[in-house]
């Protein structure tokens, strides 16, 4: 494991161009973009990761920052005081304060720790799990401070186990390797059980997606449950059974999990084992749009769906073809839904906004014969805090029509 840069006072000095706005790094917004950044032989040799003092055009110091000439987010904004040291003072601070809020949150250990900017380290993603962390550090100063971090979290939280998950579209960007492995105790012999909303999920922290589990759908799965008592659900994209497991806990009469997984739809179906609902509970292999296209030549016909796929428009570039995908399962989900019944349709495409997605969902819906309505909207928890300035931490958005 790299160790960590040594922090003191002979920090490099980077230096924003002169039409860059140095005012949006002051109210708060967290990026500079490499396009941004006075940029010369020294800047282009700073070592990933490192450490430097952003200036404005008038050289009047912005903050402290991590740079990565190799990446299009050349600087990352750590702290507003240039003279910070990131030692463990400043890791351990970080980390209560975000455990303070989770502590309000929630009567269990099984949620978001940190979320990135919005809990003031950029790039870094937390997720506990009782008595073991999984850290995703998607930004080369978090790769390179790992070691500082989890001492950090293993101090604050007093768990005994943090795992490092390198998988990932950012850690790429980043020019970051995609090495997972243990960072202090050991990893979990086998998946662990998370209880939420009254279901049970199996959480793969070694092999599943991600950190194992998505905790920022939690709210969403409780409202949808107190929709699905004695109804027939199809949980599209189900991952390891999030809404169908959810809609079970509520009184759903059945509900089947779609997949393209089968360790995740195996995963799922523990769960429902496990919370007894397994008398109820189906699964279906395949791809989500083939399914559905077959489920309606089957005259199949459901009281709840919900459709919660991947990252369609992971980047601008690819919102155009996102929202087309989108517009494109809301057609072939929209006929399958019972008269007066519930059509959730979610996008974590942090690059498609709430309207554009909200616009692609109801030509989809309108496409496939039916009018609707919006019944409610919804976001990722609490423990998913949105930082005002940067748009992309409000990824998450979850529509629920009634057909």
């Amino acid at each position: 494991m790299t160790a960590p840069l040594i922090d003191d006072i002979t920090r490099p000095v980077v230096r924003l161009m002169p039409k860059a706005n140095a005012r949006a790094i002051r109210h708060g917004f967290p990026w500079v973009y490499a396009n941004e950044m006075v940029t010369d032989r020294r800047t282009k040799a700073l070592a990933p990761g490192a450490l430097a003092v952003l200036q404005d055009e008038l050289r009047q110091p912005l903050g402290l920052v991590s740079v990565n000439p190799n990446s299009k987010i050349f600087a990352r904004v750590l702290d507003t005081d240039p003279d910070a040291q990131l030692d463990h003072e400043w890791f351990v601070a970080k980390i209560a304060r975000a455990l303070k809020l989770r502590e309000q949150l929630f009567d269990a250990p099984f949620y978001r720790l940190i979320h990135a900017e919005a809990d003031g380290l950029p790039g870094v993603v937390i997720d506990r799990f009782g008595d073991t962390c999984v850290i995703q550090p998607n930004a080369a100063w978090a790769d390179t401070h790992l070691p500082m971090l989890a001492a950090a979290v293993a101090e604050v939280t007093g768990i005994s186990n943090i795992l490092k998950n390198a998988a990932g579209r950012t850690r790429a960007l980043e020019g970051l390797d995609d090495e997972s492995g243990v960072v202090i105790g050991a990893a979990p012999e086998g998946p662990i059980p998370v209880t939420m909303n009254g279901a049970i999920y199996m959480a793969d922290l070694i092999g599943g997606q991600k950190t194992g589990l998505f905790f920022d759908q939690r709210p969403n799965h409780e409202f949808v449950s107190r929709l699905s008592n004695g109804a027939r659900v199809l949980d599209v994209f189900s991952h390891v059974g999030g809404f169908g497991l959810a809609t079970l806990a509520g009184g759903a009469a059945s509900a089947m999990a779609v997949d393209g997984s089968a360790p995740a739809l195996d995963l799922a179906t523990q769960g429902a084992a496990a919370a007894g609902f397994d008398d109820k509970f189906s699964t279906r292999k395949g791809d989500a749009f083939d399914v559905l296209t077959s489920l309606r030549a089957e005259g199949a016909k459901f009281d709840v769906i919900i459709c919660d796929p991947p990252a369609f428009a992971p980047s601008r570039q690819a919102v155009e073809a996102g929202l087309r995908a989108y517009e494109r399962i809301a057609r072939l989900a929209a006929p399958l839904v019972a008269e007066d019944g519930i059509l959730g349709l979610c996008s974590c495409s942090h690059a498609a906004d709430l309207a554009q997605f909200r616009a692609a969902s109801v030509r989809g819906i309108g496409r496939g014969g039916r009018r609707a309505s919006l019944i409610h909207t919804g976001f990722a928890g609490a423990d998913h805090p949105l930082l005002p300035q940067l748009s992309e931490s409000g990824y998450l958005k979850a529509l629920f029509f009634r057909l």
